[in-house]
């Protein structure tokens, strides 16, 4: 049996630059990791196979698992087959990039499983058609998206502060998200200098994620707990990619400790990331 972890992620400032005629969007946005995580456990077996803890989630091909899982066979081949159980943590639908992350991960697994000796660019031109975020996972390193957001230009910006995000116990649609906003192909202020040369402190005032105000207007839950993660004391607080999850950004750790216990008990779900955390990418054989 293998054993490996796929973490979240949340964007740091979001820019919606252009509608393109396929449907899809430019941006540019900041991604960094947080230690909300899915444990993967894979073992060979006669046919693929994938068993989730959260059963309201599928399994088939509208499983970016499956449908990596076959990207990865119809690329390479296999020999081999694997069964795949996930123990799931990450909320679906939060802007968490859950779904992304495990399709990066079975990539890398199945990559290492059968010894292919694909490059990480490799693995990124075969998840293209797959999802979006999964280049950044499969790159594994803090930075910048652009384009789709499939082209990373890697960049220390994980955040030497308390990460807590809270999810608000509902799921956000992607696509309903984008339909919302008005592209903006010259935003005022640059995203990558805020990031590389502005503290925390000052983000609250340059950093915008286009997809926020919309989606406030709809669901004022995402407003109420932004506002409640600025009155524990948070840097910066603002919601992650399409949503639904917000999340703030704490100097001192008893401060973060107290947002998180707060949210926590009244029944949110809810993640505490330390400051430079960097996730461990290993994919381990348990004896």
């Amino acid at each position: 049996m293998w054993i490996a972890e796929a973490f979240g992620k949340i964007n740091l400032g979001l820019h919606v630059l252009e509608r393109l005629p396929t449907g899809y969007h430019r941006i540019e946005t900041g991604f960094c990791f947080i230690e909300w995580k899915d444990r993967f456990e894979v073992t060979e077996a006669e046919a693929y196979s994938l068993a989730l803890s959260e059963e309201s989630i599928p399994a088939d091909d509208r499983n970016l698992i499956t449908r990596a899982y076959r990207a990865f066979e119809k690329y390479i081949g296999l020999k081999k087959h694997y069964a795949f159980r996930v123990t799931k943590n990450i909320p679906a639908g939060a802007g968490l990039g859950g779904g992304s992350s495990n399709a990066a991960l079975t990539l890398r697994i199945l990559n290492k499983l059968v010894g292919a000796g694909l490059a990480p660019d490799e693995l990124v031109d075969l998840s293209r058609e797959i999802g979006s975020d999964i280049a950044f996972f499969l790159k594994g390193k803090p930075g910048l998206g652009t384009g789709l957001g499939q082209d990373i230009e890697p960049l220390d910006i994980q955040p030497d502060r308390w990460i807590v995000t809270v999810h608000p116990g509902f799921e956000s649609s992607t696509p309903d998200a984008y339909s919302r906003c008005m592209p903006n192909p010259e935003p005022e202020i640059s995203l990558k200098k805020t990031l590389t040369s502005e503290p925390p402190e000052e983000w609250r005032y340059l950093l915008q994620n286009d997809l926020e105000p919309p989606l406030i207007a709809e669901y004022q839950m995402i407003g109420n707990i932004k506002d409640q993660l600025y009155e524990f004391g948070a840097d910066y607080a603002a919601m992650s990619g399409s949503g639904s999850s917000v999340f703030g950004l704490f100097d001192q750790d008893f401060v973060a400790i107290n947002a998180y216990e707060s949210f926590h008990g009244l029944g949110f779900k809810v993640n505490l990331t330390r400051p430079g955390f960097k996730p461990d990418h290993g994919i381990y054989l348990k004896e």
